[in-house]
């Protein structure tokens, strides 16, 4: 409990230095290595790595708490701590001795792609790795890249499953040893330096890979029994949750001191503001309390001992899907209230908006979420790998 509270503390003291440099974050398209480093200092890319590991396997709602807290300041910060700390999580699926190996410096920063986009060739106890991996968020600051590879056999064709699915493994790389690619021009999230990372004939020991789909952690924490593409969605709408509690609080200002045009009275004092801005902070705090009690309920069950089901599983995803776009939708309202200043690149709100529909892109909270979510609770045989 003691770390607990130190934790949200120090999220929330890095969140004002944060939020003073959003400007100059989103500029360099990239988080600043010093404040990448005093992230890492204050242990927030650790709260899901194994205790075993060095780690501190911090309950889910404290983890999304933090990372919330770090998105309200600015979305691209709170991206890469929410990448830094779901890419702690595979280590929790690799054998402890290796992942200590891999995290024997409390500091370390690991960040990851899942998407099979490289190709792993059998070479003894290694793997040789070629591949380029796109959205690589915060790989300028990482000291271990993680990057899924399609498994070749000796023909050099992919290995397919028994359900015919091509055999992927995400292996641990050392970012030492990649060339990073700058291809992140983009409208939001500019600041997560979202760029591609490329390895070329890297030799990777076999015991640093893994699968999400097939493997099962090797920790015995109530954490793991959280899915791990769950996590990573739940992760995303906590920071799109941040940035839209940000965009409340930057209208909030905005609408206390602005006079419109020909109207003695400011944006606060308007009665169709007034409505329209409670309305947009009922349904953001409507959708955050869904997302916290969904996980909550989750967690009783996790640390219970009880595997989670379809259902649950099918929960997660909804509350984090609904939470990020429904986050979405409240930065849009406050944009709109706050008329032509929320254009200028000066005004907090038009980077509010860029970064919330970007994050409503990300293939975990999709709107094909739904769909997925819906066969689940409709009782249809589903493919649940994903979920």
């Amino acid at each position: 409990m003691g770390f607990v509270m130190t934790v949200i503390a120090t999220a929330h003291g890095l969140a004002e230095a944060i939020a003073a440099r959003a400007a100059e974050i989103e500029q360099s398209r990239r988080l600043p290595r010093d404040l990448s480093d005093a992230i890492a200092r204050a242990g927030l890319y650790r709260m899901a790595v194994p205790r075993e590991a060095g780690g501190v396997a911090l309950d889910p709602a404290t983890i999304m708490q933090v990372i919330e807290t770090i998105g309200q300041a600015d979305a691209s910060a709170g991206w890469c701590v929410m990448i830094g700390v779901t890419s702690g999580l595979s280590l929790a699926y690799l054998d402890s001795d290796v992942a200590c190996d891999i995290h024997a410096d409390p500091n370390t920063v690991l960040c990851g792609v899942f998407a099979p986009m490289g190709r792993a060739r059998d070479d003894g106890d290694h793997c040789i790795i070629d591949g380029r991996w796109q959205w690589a968020s915060n790989s300028l600051n990482a000291d271990w890249m993680l990057g899924g590879c399609v498994m070749l056999d000796e023909d050099g064709r992919p290995r397919k499953l028994a359900n015919g699915a091509p055999d992927a493994r995400m292996f641990v790389m050392p970012a030492r040893a990649m060339t990073p690619v700058d291809t992140w021009h983009v409208t939001g999230l500019c600041g997560t330096g979202s760029g591609e990372i490329e390895a070329k004939g890297l030799r990777v020991r076999k015991d640093r890979s893994l699968s999400l789909i097939s493997d099962r952690p090797h920790s015995t924490d109530p954490l793991y029994a959280f899915p791990p593409f769950g996590f990573l969605a739940l992760g995303v709408a906590a920071v799109m949750l941040g940035n839209a509690h940000g965009a409340v609080a930057d209208f909030k200002a905005l609408a206390e001191a602005k006079r419109p045009q020909a109207s003695a009275r400011t944006l606060a004092e308007r009665g169709t503001v007034q409505a329209a801005f409670a309305e947009g902070c009922t349904k953001l705090g409507a959708a955050r309390a869904l997302f916290y009690g969904v996980i909550g309920e989750c967690w009783q069950s996790a640390e219970a001992g009880h595997a989670m089901t379809a259902e649950q599983r099918a929960q997660l995803r909804l509350a984090a899907t609904h939470a990020t776009r429904t986050a979405a939708d409240v930065v849009r309202v406050m944009y709109d209230l706050a008329g032509g200043s929320a254009v200028f690149l000066s005004s907090p709100l038009q980077r509010r908006m860029r970064d919330a529909h970007v994050g409503t892109q990300h293939m975990m909270v999709s709107s094909q979420v739904y769909e997925l979510a819906g066969r689940v609770l409709l009782g249809q045989a589903t493919d649940t790998s994903f979920l």
